[in-house]
């Protein structure tokens, strides 16, 4: 098993209007080998919020292939046309995925 996480930097008291935005959507359910996201926040920085959304995944290939879909296209696009919408800037300030080898885990 693997994890993605997108670790993303977002301006001041962003993060938990954002976290829901990314469990909204229900086309991951559909993936085969997808088997969860959590998105956690930390608010301790003083001039910004950090987000790590962290996908559970059996094969790296099977986050690709929804890396590539068109399901993930539309999720994306989804979020641009919102943004230009309401015309607020995106409150997104950066971001790093970093994909990891589940190597050892402990559950009570």
């Amino acid at each position: 098993m693997i994890t993605v996480t997108n670790r993303i930097l977002v301006k001041k008291g962003f993060a938990h209007k954002m976290a829901p935005l990314f469990i909204s959507g229900k086309y991951l359910l559909n993936w085969e080998g997808f088997n969860k996201v959590e998105v956690n926040v930390c608010s301790e920085p003083e001039d910004h919020d950090e987000m790590n959304v962290m996908m559970f995944w059996d094969t790296v290939e099977q986050f690709k292939a929804w890396r590539e879909s068109e399901d993930f296209k539309n999720v994306h696009r989804r979020e641009e046309i919102d943004n230009k919408e309401n015309g607020a800037p995106s409150p997104i300030i950066g971001n790093r995925v970093v994909i990891s080898e589940i190597a050892a885990t402990l559950v009570k």
